[in-house]
């Protein structure tokens, strides 16, 4: 059978029609004219090759047949109600859940500080955090993985749209007594090779730490993480550049604010450009914005 004569609209007549027993009353109901809803009703008897309604001069009657088609369409017209209000709930922000991911020397100290200030914001959405590296975040947003991430532009994937969020300024991290921990001693750039400390390949940060000098430290002086840099340091193997967002007071580290002011990374909240949720995206960067400000993260301590 073809149902491109079918529409939802047709089962509505019918309904109204099997409950007020009534072309004028079921067609006040349906605000249609009742020779409009006469006539659908006809070429819906024909599409389905039975008689539905047994017509009198009093009274509108619903035959056998028509009982069942009467039942079903109620069903029908059910289950569209339930899809509309499918699509009516994606009102809530995100459709009810955002997951968002962040390069992993931002994630483990950005989102314990923001995660209450968005709970607030986004009661009703669940919340599912992650971290990983920046191709690999990439990669997970464009495939659809992950709704959103936090990372440090620029970047090139040109699927992606971007907002800024908070421009992080870098730290010279170095241990106590350290000559660089003076505030008139060496730089990063006058640091001599084998005192720096660099994260390990695939880590924004480290390309940034290397852009400001191209003289690279040895392969033992390299770490997987945040969290080793500064276990290095504090055993005084050297020094290192920090986001200030990592910053804590472990012993035996001195963090020094860097003169030059070129030092710093530009944090941004990114989505893909397909998304149908772009305004949802837009005002979490905007909140995000208002965060990092009230959190004072773009300053330095």
């Amino acid at each position: 059978m073809n149902y491109s004569g079918l529409s939802l609209r047709d089962l509505e007549y019918v309904v109204a029609l099997a409950d007020q027993r009534s072309f004028g009353k079921a067609a006040v109901h349906c605000r249609v004219s009742q020779p409009a809803l006469s006539t659908q009703i006809r070429k819906l008897e024909a599409l389905l090759g039975i008689t539905l309604f047994e017509r009198t001069t009093r009274r509108v009657l619903v035959t056998p047949a028509g009982d069942s088609v009467v039942q079903q369409a109620r069903r029908v017209l059910e289950e569209a109600a339930k899809l509309t209000r499918m699509t009516h709930g994606r009102v809530l922000p995100f459709g009810g859940q955002l997951k968002i991911a962040a390069i992993s020397t931002l994630g483990p100290y950005l989102f314990p500080r923001i995660f209450g200030p968005l709970r607030r914001l986004y009661p009703t959405v669940a919340i599912v955090p992650s971290e990983g590296l920046t191709h690999e975040l990439v990669a997970s947003l464009t495939k659809g993985n992950v709704d959103a991430v936090l990372l440090s532009l620029p970047v090139s994937a040109s699927v992606l749209e971007t907002a800024e969020i908070f421009e992080e300024p870098f730290v010279l991290a170095c241990p106590q007594g350290h000559a660089a921990s003076f505030a008139d001693g060496p730089d990063w750039s006058q640091l001599h090779d084998s005192e720096r400390l660099l994260l390990e390949e695939g880590h924004c940060l480290r390309d940034q730490a290397l852009a400001t000098c191209q003289l690279v430290a040895p392969p033992q002086r390299f770490a997987t993480s945040l969290q080793t840099l500064k276990y290095m340091v504090a055993a005084g193997e050297g020094c290192t550049l920090l986001p200030v967002t990592a910053l804590s007071e472990p012993e035996m580290i001195c963090y020094r604010a860097m003169r030059d002011p070129g030092y710093s990374r530009r944090i941004a909240l990114a989505w893909r450009q397909t998304d149908p949720r772009k305004d949802d995206f837009v005002a979490l960067a905007a909140r995000l914005v208002e965060i990092a400000e009230e959190l004072g993260l773009a300053a330095i301590p």
